[in-house]
């Protein structure tokens, strides 16, 4: 019997390391072999200079294993620090918690139970070196906005897994993230990685970083002044923005009472610039006058005997803001006072179907393209459909909607020569090996001519030295611009605006300012100009702009 089980057991071991011994050895291998996910670091967010908007920075998650700790001591200590209640006297200092309670999480049966998240490296460090049995790290990556609330509605912010969850963070989630690692190695019976066992790993790939457009200081200050102004007029909202015309790169884009995305709450949401619509009023006048001019119904200074009310030939009648008896205005004339019926009687002279043309060339009725999510094409109903009032009232904007970077492109594209450049916020991407590539925009579209576009940039001039505008000027600088105020039915209420360029003689930047409901006063040229030269003023200097040299040569604006 004795030979028979040694015979037996024999033949057991020789099949197994002899005939399957390779086969044995890696199923057992397979069940020590444990992998994890290594983090990858998500790529940085900056401005156009460099400085940085968004990173990730090293934390660590802790855990115990509690079972562990149960029977964790801590030798040549007296008294004998020792289980759950000799742990937590050593770590509650570290952790800042208090001491009872973080017994009550270390006491248990279950083998993984965090016990605090977000922790600092030096603080792993220094628990790390207590060695404490059962105590386990886990390394996360925290993401933190240095601006706080600058720039907050356009970054958007990461979710508790580390994904974007709104705004740009989002909106470029995937390039941003980077491929994470695997680390492969053979565990103990306790979980623990076995010295000189097998171990294989696959390094994590970095997320891209992107650099923006925005100049932080001037969307710190656009913001700074939007919120001021808000605050003295009782407005609902406003919006500030930027552009630089030759580029289309937008240099501030902001928002009131924009969300700090280190504490961000549900009732954030991205920028109201892009995504809220309203009647851009007066400020559309400006198309009425390039269409005029582009197709030889008017010149700048075609007279013309304007009334404070004027009946259309289909029996629609308007009005201007103030009762006033006939002036003897010029088309820039018209312009500067911002009048609707002069306005009227100069574009009913184009075929409905041309006003159309023009306000959908001018970017009216369809999205920028700009890199943010939830921008709006704003409300353009096609010519056909417009009733007997609204295809007179497009044409000092109302009867159609857009939003605050959509009125701001039509000026932009005055001021670059009649040349319509699409607005971007993203500079270029920046690779985990260091490579920059620039953003490639779609070519300029030209939507009137050289000769046009300097002729209403001149005019502009005057609705800011002799017209509703004067509270937009900056010493030293020629400025073009327009007011605005318009009615809004969806919610109801007011538009006020101002959108200018600057320097007039030289352009280099178009601005924007909106704020909806304002209390104190409903006309943009008293609510809107102001903050447009507070904001225009820190951004010439901020891009070192010359001032300006020889004084305009200005239409006449009367007769």
């Amino acid at each position: 019997m004795v030979l028979v089980l040694l015979t037996a057991f024999a033949a057991r071991l020789v099949w197994i390391q002899g005939i399957r011994g390779e086969a044995v050895a890696q199923e057992a291998l397979e069940k020590r072999l444990t992998s994890v996910s290594t983090l990858a670091v998500r790529g940085q967010i900056t401005d156009a200079n460099g400085d940085t908007l968004a990173r990730s920075v090293e934390r660590y998650t802790l855990a115990v294993d509690q079972t562990t700790i149960a029977t964790w001591s801590k030798k040549g200590t007296e008294p004998l620090l020792a289980g759950p209640a000799g742990a937590a006297s050593l770590l509650a200092p570290l952790l800042d918690m208090n001491e009872a309670e973080l017994g009550a999480l270390l006491t248990g049966d279950r083998t993984y139970k965090v016990v605090k998240k977000d922790l600092l490296p030096e603080q792993m460090r220094a628990i790390r070196e207590l060695r404490i049995g059962g105590v386990q790290f886990e390394r996360v990556a925290e993401r933190v906005y240095p601006n706080g609330t600058v720039s907050g509605n356009l970054l958007g912010w990461v979710n508790s897994e580390g994904d974007g969850a709104t705004g740009l963070e989002a909106m470029l989630d995937e390039r941003l993230t980077g491929s994470p690692g695997k680390l492969v190695f053979e565990q103990g019976r306790k979980g623990q990685a076995i010295p000189g066992g097998y171990e294989e790993s696959t390094d994590a790939v970095p997320g891209d970083s992107v650099q923006l457009t925005l100049l932080s200081d001037l969307q710190w200050k656009a913001e700074d002044a939007i919120n001021a102004q808000v605050a003295a007029t009782g407005a609902d909202s406003g919006t500030v923005v930027v552009i630089d015309i030759r580029t289309g790169e937008v240099l501030a884009l902001a928002d009131s009472g924009s969300v700090d995305p280190n504490n961000p709450t549900s009732a954030a949401r991205g920028s109201s610039a892009i995504s809220d619509i309203f009647d851009p009023g007066s400020t559309a006048k400006v198309i009425t006058m390039a269409a005029g001019i582009e197709t030889g119904l008017v010149t700048p200074t075609t007279p013309f005997t304007v009334p404070y009310q004027y009946t259309t030939p289909n029996g629609q009648t308007f009005k201007d803001s103030h009762e006033h008896a006939g002036m003897q205005l010029t088309t820039t004339g018209i312009l500067a006072q911002s009048s609707n019926t002069g306005t009227v009687m100069i574009g009913e002279q184009l075929p409905q179907q041309v006003r159309y043309d023009y306000l959908a060339k001018f970017g009216f009725g369809s999205k920028t393209g700009i890199e943010l999510p939830n921008e709006s094409r704003g409300r353009l109903r096609d010519s056909a459909d417009w009733d007997g009032r609204t295809k007179y009232a497009v044409l000092f904007g109302q009867g159609l909607s857009v939003t605050a970077l959509q009125a701001t492109e039509v000026f932009a594209t005055i001021a670059n020569d009649g040349m319509r450049v699409q607005p971007h916020i993203i500079k270029g991407w920046t690779s985990a090996d260091g490579t920059f590539t620039p953003t490639i925009t779609p070519p300029a579209t030209q939507v009137v001519s050289k000769e046009t576009a300097d002729t209403v940039l001149t005019m502009l001039e005057s609705a800011v030295d002799d017209g509703t505008g004067s509270a937009a000027s900056i010493p030293g600088y020629r400025i073009a611009g327009k007011t605005g105020t318009a009615q809004v039915f969806e919610p109801a209420g007011i538009a006020a605006s101002f959108i200018g360029v600057a320097p007039a003689d030289e352009p280099r930047i178009a601005v924007s300012v909106v704020l909806h409901n304002p209390r104190t006063s409903e006309w943009g040229g008293t609510v809107a100009a102001p903050v447009f030269s507070e904001v225009t003023r820190y951004a010439l200097q901020e891009l070192a702009v010359a001032p300006s040299g020889l004084p305009a040569a200005l239409y006449a604006t009367t007769w």
